[in-house]
């Protein structure tokens, strides 16, 4: 059977309208190409309450928490569009990420996050593209056992690279999305080998 690495997709913004959600969309196109398999999900679609551990330790790890976490140990990597709230990540991204962490019972410690490979990206409106919150994103995802590849990218002025229908306009940005889309299905593959 081929090696077909799973990428999972998805964005740390809730907004149904989300520019990050297509700049991840857009580096998908590139793990496609380079024949994974790619998921995509919104976070706003996952029913997460904000990580509590008095929740856990009454009640258990909250259904939504545990599908989301079964998604997740499902993937060999993440393309993740990383909005910049105030110089930093989203709660919703840092929430996720907190509860995909937490232990499950007869599964393997961070088996959501440990030995994955994982390609970041950001955008906004301003010149620097939400640029600074990449580095703790980064920071976070490397503690818990992730590959995060060295490429980057942050889009700035992203108001202006979409049309209508969702599909960047700006040519040598949508490329350089798509080798890092394509990197990270490389490398996942190369970790499952």
């Amino acid at each position: 059977m081929a090696n077909i690495p799973r990428i999972l997709t998805f964005s740390g913004s809730l907004r149904s309208a989300s520019w990050n959600h297509l700049v991840a969309m857009t580096a998908a196109i590139g793990a496609e190409r380079a024949g994974a398999e790619v998921t995509s999900i919104r976070l706003s679609d996952q029913p997460l309450p904000l990580y509590d551990q008095d929740i856990e330790t009454s009640e258990g790890l909250p259904e939504a928490v545990r599908k989301l976490k079964q998604h997740f140990r499902e993937q060999d990597g993440f393309i993740i569009g990383c909005p910049e709230y105030n110089g930093s990540l989203s709660a919703a991204l840092k929430n996720c990420i907190d509860w995909v962490s937490r232990p499950e019972e007869g599964y393997p410690s961070m088996d959501g996050f440990k030995g994955k490979v994982a390609g970041l990206v950001a955008c906004s409106p301003g010149r620097l593209g939400g640029l600074r919150g990449l580095s703790h994103v980064r920071t976070i995802l490397s503690g818990i056992g992730v590959h995060v590849i060295p490429t980057q990218i942050a889009v700035p002025g992203v108001g202006d690279l979409f049309d209508d229908e969702g599909t960047m306009t700006d040519e040598r940005m949508k490329t350089n999305l798509e080798e890092l889309g394509q990197a990270v299905a490389e490398t996942a593959r190369r970790l499952r080998d």
